[in-house]
């Protein structure tokens, strides 16, 4: 059967040859079937501001995909769909990208490696992975905080009362 897992996409530099951030993540999604990762839901894109010193806006997805992989496999063939597309490794950390992907989470709960953490450490707090990935995958729970996407998007965009 395999396992699942929670890939969020992201992009916010132009390809020579795809065209926009948006047609980049619609490319990668078909580049990640080919690639022997079965595609079983996929988010509409949203668009989102940008962390660190980038200045241009993102294009964010998620995906729910079936694979045999095991976290550490999956991650490299990540890695080499990211490279393909012409992301460059070094440089500066949240530096425009043509193509992010990352695990956020996967069916087998826990994974901690050299290299790589599932559940994604940044995911509960950053809204343009979580409004997408509660789109395809609401219920799934977070194996660290036992919450649903549902639960963790609604607690990160619910309105907070003005300091007195």
């Amino acid at each position: 059967m395999g396992q699942r897992y929670l890939i969020a996409l992201g992009s916010n530099q132009r390809h020579h040859r795809l065209g926009s951030p948006e047609q980049v993540l619609a490319a990668a999604l078909l580049e990640l079937d080919r690639k022997g990762i079965q595609l079983v839901a996929t988010a509409k894109t949203i668009r989102s501001a940008p962390l660190g010193p980038s200045r241009r806006r993102y294009a964010n997805s998620a995906a729910l995909v079936k694979s045999k992989l095991d976290p550490p496999e999956m991650l490299v063939r990540l890695k080499h769909i990211e490279t393909k597309f012409g992301r460059r490794r070094g440089g500066q950390r949240w530096a425009a990208r043509v193509l992010d992907l990352d695990i956020v989470l996967w069916s087998g709960g826990v994974w901690t490696s050299p290299g790589l953490t599932v559940p994604h450490p940044l995911f509960r707090d950053r809204s343009f992975v979580l409004t997408p990935a509660k789109a395809i995958a609401a219920a799934w729970r977070d194996p660290i905080t036992g919450l649903s996407l549902r639960h963790l998007q609604a607690r990160l965009t619910r309105p907070r009362p003005a300091p007195r």
